[in-house]
């Protein structure tokens, strides 16, 4: 198990077109093979951040899908990012 974390930052007034410009990858994802959840988020204190989180079956899932990565516009749009992968040996469910 895979999990990718962290966070963006855009300009505020920039924040609502690179989210929309996230949707199709967003669905893209989670209909990718080993994608277990994905998800890009705006940060509910800070205009200009957004949250990343991915959740995959393997290394081999993720990089199949990531291809090039964000499109030139995105790239261009981000200002910073700390994003990182975490490999998880075990997981227990806290929902029962």
């Amino acid at each position: 198990m895979l999990i990718v974390a962290g966070h963006i930052t855009v300009d505020p007034d920039q924040r609502e077109t690179y989210l929309a410009g996230c949707v199709r990858v967003v669905e893209q994802a989670r209909r990718t093979s080993g994608c277990h959840d994905f998800t890009i988020d705006p940060d509910l204190l800070d205009a200009g951040r957004i949250n990343i989180f991915e959740r995959w079956e393997s290394q081999a899932d993720v990089e199949a899908f990531r291809g090039g990565g964000p499109s030139d516009d995105q790239g261009a749009a981000i200002r910073s990012a700390s994003v990182t992968e975490y490999e998880i040996g075990e997981v227990r469910s806290l929902s029962g």
